[in-house]
């Protein structure tokens, strides 16, 4: 009994000597809050949030999580940073009626305290199957070999991995495995009961409260929270951040594509204008930026911009639109398989790319009536524009009055007729000889005229 009385006294003497800033009184606390499918910007935004946490003495940063799952680069480099950091964290799923499915089943797990708002749920962490994206519900064909092999590889590896984050923190770890394997759920009321997670609280000033005062280790440095009326600091996304949320939306990478190349072809067509290059440069930049951090189908992104080429090429052979119509076939289905993964909130709608092609029929349709429409216009230049365009005679030779001087198309030219020519009398030019024109002079009638 006296040994064991000693080894407590030991720990709380521990926890009074934690290193300052770390627990101590009147620390500060970081909200971080996540309500969105996790990606790259959500991964960059909690690991700077966690730095910037540590670097101003945070005691404790509290990650308000809402999400339908995500990709599992990104979860990963989440639940490292978790693991990492000096800093306690406590992800709390709020507020009622959010979720942390999937890859929030992982951080949840990863986390010093793991907390729930009355009215949530989490679970259903199984790795989603490689497959066409942007079609929920869709059901997929039963797997064999290789196929099932790797879908094996990729359930057995997930359920190692979220055991051993249970076994970290004490949390359930059969139930965990059972999330992996079966893609179960649970509600708040239920995930403390079978201990998934540590508090049930209805907001935020709630979870301080039932907090303040609570040891956990920490980097392996015991500490005690201060949290009870603790500042809390949000820590809102950067401007970075937010764009890079927004690049690394599929539909929007989608689209940047598009105003890309049809920006450049917008410049070679009409060189100097300077607006179609720059826009179309910057657009398609983002687009191969946000790309190259998603798990992309490299052959989707090939046949998006072979059946873009195929509809500009469209607009300058003769193919009577098999051209066109072969490039739009190629760009629905490079849109279809180029997110090489079903993670929620990764999928390109296909009323999206629906839309998108049919944009690109109508530009294709725009560029081809503009040709035939100059094909069926009237040459103005060359031989074909002078001859049998009407002139005016500026200037009569004085010793030759079958010879003069007439302006025609911007410059002066020598010309002859049959008849004697006047000043100012309007002719015909009916030949070209070299520099010389063959003119007709106008009959009085079309003279009046």
């Amino acid at each position: 009994m006296i040994a064991r009385g000693a080894r407590w006294w030991l720990l709380w003497l521990m926890l009074g000597l934690a290193p300052a800033g770390l627990g101590a009184p009147g620390a500060s606390v970081w909200l971080l809050s996540v309500d969105d499918a996790i990606g790259p910007a959500s991964a960059d935004y909690l690991l700077g949030g966690l730095e910037q946490a540590k670097a101003q003495g945070a005691q404790l940063v509290v990650i308000r999580l809402d999400t339908p799952g995500g990709l599992d680069s990104a979860m990963r480099q989440i639940v490292k940073a978790i693991l990492a950091s000096p800093v306690p964290v406590a992800t709390y799923v709020a507020p009622g009626g959010a979720r942390a499915a999937s890859a929030g089943t992982y951080i949840l797990y990863a986390s010093h305290v793991a907390a729930m708002a009355p009215g949530t749920n989490l679970g259903a962490a199984t790795p989603v199957q490689l497959g066409v994206p942007g079609m929920p519900g869709k059901e997929q064909k039963p797997m064999s070999g290789a196929d099932d092999t790797l879908a094996h590889k990729q359930i057995n590896d997930a359920a190692a991995y979220i055991r051993g984050l249970a076994q970290l923190r004490g949390r359930n770890a059969d139930w965990a495995e059972q999330a992996v394997r079966e893609a179960v759920s649970l509600s708040a009321s239920e995930a403390l009961r079978l201990k998934v997670i540590d508090q049930i609280a209805g907001d935020l000033p709630e979870l301080l409260r039932q907090l303040d005062g609570r040891a956990l280790v920490v980097a392996g440095q015991p500490l005690v929270l201060h949290t009870a009326g603790a500042t809390v600091i949000e820590h809102l996304p950067d401007w970075r951040t937010r764009l890079l949320s927004v690049i690394t939306n599929p539909s929007v990478a989608l689209i940047l594509i598009m105003i890309g190349v049809y920006g450049l072809l917008f410049e070679f067509i009409n060189p100097g204008s300077g607006a179609g290059g720059v826009i179309g440069g910057i657009s398609l930049l983002l687009a191969l930026y946000g790309l190259q951090m998603l798990p992309v189908n490299h052959a989707g992104v090939a046949l998006i911009l072979l059946g873009l080429a195929f509809m500009v090429a469209e607009a300058f052979l003769p193919s009577f639109g098999v051209v066109g119509f072969g490039g739009i076939i190629a760009f629905i289905a490079g849109a279809v398989i180029l997110m090489d993964t079903d993670a929620p909130g990764f999928g390109i709608p296909l009323a999206l790319i629906v839309t998108l092609a049919v944009v690109s029929a109508l530009l294709l349709g725009g560029l081809l009536g503009m040709a035939l429409k100059a094909r069926r216009r009237a040459l103005v230049s060359g031989d074909a524009g002078l001859v049998g365009s009407l002139v005016t005679v500026t200037q009569v030779q004085a010793d030759n009055p079958f010879c003069g001087s007439v302006q025609a198309q911007g410059e002066q030219w020598q010309v002859r007729c049959a008849t004697p020519l006047l000043p100012g009398q309007p002719v015909r030019i009916t030949a070209r000889h070299g520099v010389i024109l063959e003119v007709s002079a106008m009959p009085p009638t079309a003279q009046g005229e």
